[in-house]
Formats: C-alpha cells, sequence, structure tokens
C-alpha cells in the first residue's frame, strides 16, 4: 500500500472534519438559542479536536517532517481534500442543522467501518471519534425533523436547505481510485457499501421531519480528490489560516 494514498486518505478524513468544525465556529456567539450556541461551539471543538488526529497521523505517514498545524493552517485551497459538502456556506440556521445533518450520518457509518480498519492508527482514531459522532447524528437528527415538522416557516426553511444540499451527499457515496485502493487493503471501506444505510437513515429523518429528498441527482465530481472547490473554501481558508500567515511560524 502506498504511503501517497494513505495520506490522501487521512487527508480526506482530517480535511472533513477540520472545514466543518471551523464553519460550525463561526456560529459561536450568534445561534438562535444559548443552549445552541454552546452545543454548536461543543460540536466544533470536538471535529477540529478529530481534525488533529487524522492529521498527525496523515504527517506521520508522509514523513516529511510537517505537523498537523502545517497540514491545516499552511496548505492552499487546491490542497484540500474534503468534501464539498462541509465547506458550504452555513446560511440560516436550519441550512447549517441540514448540512449537519446529512454529514452526520455518514461520518457515523463510515467511523464505524472504520473500527476494524487492518492500519491500527485508523482503528484507534475512529474508536475514539465514533462516541462523539454518534451523539452529533443525534443531535443533528433531532433538530432537522424538529425544525421540519415544526411551523411552516421553519419547514420551508429547512425544504430549501435539504434542496439546496441534498445533491452534495453523492460524492461521499462514490470511491475513487483512492478509496478502492484502500478498500482493498482492508484499510477504509468501499464508500457504496455505505450508501443502502445512509440512504434509509437519512430516509427515516426526513420522513419524521416531513421532507422530501429532492429528484435531481447528486453532484458527482467534489474537491476530495483535488478536482473542484467552491469558492467558499477560499474566503474560509483567508480567515482560518490569517494568523499563521501573518506571523510565519509564531509560537503561543
Amino acid at each position: 500500500m502506498s504511503g501517497d494514498l494513505k495520506f490522501q486518505f487521512l487527508c480526506r478524513m482530517g480535511d472533513n472534519a477540520l472545514v466543518l468544525g471551523h464553519r460550525l465556529s463561526e456560529w459561536c456567539g450568534h445561534a438562535p438559542m444559548l443552549e445552541e450556541d454552546i452545543a454548536t461551539a461543543n460540536t466544533a471543538l470536538d471535529l477540529i479536536g478529530q481534525a488533529t488526529n487524522w492529521l498527525t497521523l496523515a504527517a506521520d505517514v508522509e514523513g516529511a517532517g510537517r505537523k498537523a498545524d502545517d497540514l491545516a493552517m499552511l496548505r492552499d485551497a487546491w490542497d484540500f481534500r474534503n468534501v464539498l459538502l462541509v465547506e458550504q456556506p452555513n446560511g440560516d440556521f436550519g441550512q447549517t442543522i441540514t448540512r449537519q445533518m446529512l454529514f452526520d450520518q455518514w461520518h457515523l457509518l463510515m467511523l464505524q467501518a472504520l473500527e476494524t480498519s487492518t492500519f491500527e492508527p485508523v482503528a484507534e482514531i475512529a474508536a475514539k471519534s465514533v462516541k462523539e459522532v454518534t451523539y452529533h447524528a443525534e443531535r443533528s437528527s433531532d433538530l432537522a425533523i424538529r425544525l421540519g415538522d415544526g411551523t411552516q416557516e421553519s419547514r420551508g426553511k429547512m425544504q430549501a436547505a435539504l434542496d439546496l444540499l441534498y445533491p452534495y451527499c453523492g460524492e461521499m457515496l462514490k470511491s475513487d481510485e483512492v478509496d478502492a485502493a484502500l478498500a482493498d487493503a482492508g484499510i477504509a471501506p468501499r464508500l457504496e457499501k455505505l450508501a443502502p444505510d445512509y440512504h434509509a437513515a437519512i430516509g427515516d429523518v426526513l420522513d419524521a421531519a416531513t421532507l422530501t429528498a429532492p429528484t435531481h441527482g447528486f453532484i458527482q465530481t467534489g474537491g476530495k480528490s483535488g478536482r473542484m472547490h467552491s469558492e467558499h473554501l477560499g474566503h474560509m481558508l483567508c480567515v482560518m489560516q490569517n494568523l499563521q500567515r501573518s506571523y510565519p511560524g509564531a509560537q503561543w
């Protein structure tokens, strides 16, 4: 198994958590209720902690002398390998919850599969992360149901968010050459095998939320192989990386 393939996979896992964690951190002090402000900030902290674990392992596998902070703060947008879903703007709170719910259901299934990885460090990180993500999935699903099956206004916003974000989910369920190679080595699952459970879980949430999945298809090309990123990621990284790039190598 090529070390570069492992590195790419680990960056994907780390970048997903890092980018979404930073997106959620933008709500700190601005969420609609104090309880949700705290819960959203805690979810962001969980994800950034997971990103640290994945990117630390990625740097070790790469063996080029870089650290997790270097991968997080010194790469440009085209070098990030996150799926497009996690970099989408927060929008209103319903859009944030819809994005979170769609990702959490996939993230939980992925981590559960990675607990049996033949690469022990991956299995260890997955085992540590799965407890946190179980809570993330429960919370985002519960909120999606409450907002979707709530007032006419909240339901309308949730349906609009679903119509906007659901097409990005296809990228999480389609393997490329990196995914296929790691699946053959027993390191990670083939993404298509997650699809039935993912669709079932999302379907249960949408039914309870009285929401309807859009009929237009999935977006097939995404950021995880470096083929395409939205302009939103570049804007976000300018904010996230500003301090480190302004004062290179600064120590705190």
